[in-house]
């Protein structure tokens, strides 16, 4: 196998962000993937969002499961944390590493068939514990390594490459993620990176379970016609609920709304996140309009990207369980085993 090595020498002119890096500084290795795949722009956008948001590369954590979404964290922030689990397991790994260190960015990235076949159970709990992370599934809506056979995202009455026809019901992955308690939940579309690349910005700023969906076409296996996943298909069918400007809180900061309404969402750290509505009758802070807005343009075939919810109040997993505000990994031996008095103490208090 030949590897092939991108030039680490930049041109002195490149621009930098307020830590120093240029927008190369964020890249990862030359992608395996096939020419045109999804995944490479939904990479470029994870790129640009850290680098305008000035983040330092080994702040971040990276996870993933197996498959071809599961490759990518390589082709993105590669002097960052990296760690590739077992199929369907990145959630579980990536609570623990949250729950040993909270002072790291924490990324997981996955696909459908690592998030709602056999992962699903795993994607589930992730976002009821509210895990303090960015959770971006690659859905395209098929099995890539394995030739293309439909997913568990795959829409019913879909068609493979080869015509077979999906008589399956799909997977829904944003109407779960709302059911089960994610406090931000958006959809996005790898051809528009204009869209993506803020809601990416806005996840990150996100305190708690911030879950994207990001419908990204194979184009070995299902970019053709008769496929509801297919970049064709996305761009005709595509009803974007909003677009979002993500605003970091400055002194003097203004913003042209136009005509359109804008709603101002504040985060947990203070900052505003300011989403410029189109669709006047989507609340994006109701959660239960946000279930019924997803499910009534789904029945009419259209896909729903944009920023469905948001809870401007959300905790995270730390949060819950009260842990300290010292990541778990820097406390010595007698502060994790304050001895049999202690314990004593903690039991008398359950009684």
């Amino acid at each position: 196998m030949t590897y092939i090595a991108k030039p680490k020498l930049h041109h002195p002119t490149l621009p930098r962000n307020q830590v120093g890096f240029t927008r190369r500084d964020y890249e990862g290795r030359i992608s395996t993937l096939c020419a045109g795949c999804g995944h490479d722009s939904i990479s470029a956008a994870i790129i640009q969002a850290c680098w305008e948001m000035d983040i330092e590369p080994h702040r971040v954590a990276k996870l993933s499961g197996i498959g071809c979404s599961s490759k990518t964290p390589d082709y993105f922030l590669g002097n960052s944390h990296g760690f590739n689990t077992v199929h369907g397991r990145m959630p579980s790994v990536l609570t623990g590493a949250n729950l040993a260190n909270r002072d790291l960015l924490y990324l997981g990235v996955s696909g459908d068939g690592d998030s709602a076949s056999i992962g699903l159970g795993q994607f589930a709990h992730g976002m009821r514990r509210g895990v303090n992370m960015v959770y971006v599934l690659e859905n395209n809506g098929v099995y890539g390594l394995t030739k293309g056979q439909f997913s568990a995202t795959a829409d019913e009455g879909s068609r493979s490459k080869r015509g077979v026809v999906n008589m399956d019901a799909p997977i829904d992955t944003v109407s779960l993620a709302l059911i089960m308690g994610a406090t931000f939940v958006a959809r996005g579309f790898s051809g528009d990176k204009g869209q993506l690349v803020p809601l990416i910005k806005a996840a990150i700023n996100h305190r708690g379970a911030a879950f994207i969906d990001v419908i990204s076409p194979c184009v070995a296996f299902n970019n053709h016609a008769g496929s509801t996943k297919s970049y064709d298909y996305v761009r005709e069918h595509n009803d974007a609920v909003n677009r979002i400007d993500f605003i970091a809180l400055r002194p003097e900061v203004t913003a042209d709304t136009g005509v359109a309404e804008v709603v101002e969402i504040e985060q947990h750290d203070g900052t505003v996140l300011h989403l410029r509505r189109i669709d006047p009758d989507h609340d994006p802070t109701d959660k239960i309009a946000a279930m019924n807005y997803v499910q009534r343009h789904q029945a009419k075939g259209e896909i729903v990207t944009g920023l469905l919810y948001a809870d401007p109040h959300a905790r995270d997993l730390h949060e819950h369980l009260s842990t300290v505000q010292r990541p778990l990994n820097q406390l010595g031996e007698s502060e994790l085993c304050p001895g049999a008095a202690a314990l004593a103490r903690f039991n008398a208090s359950l009684r």
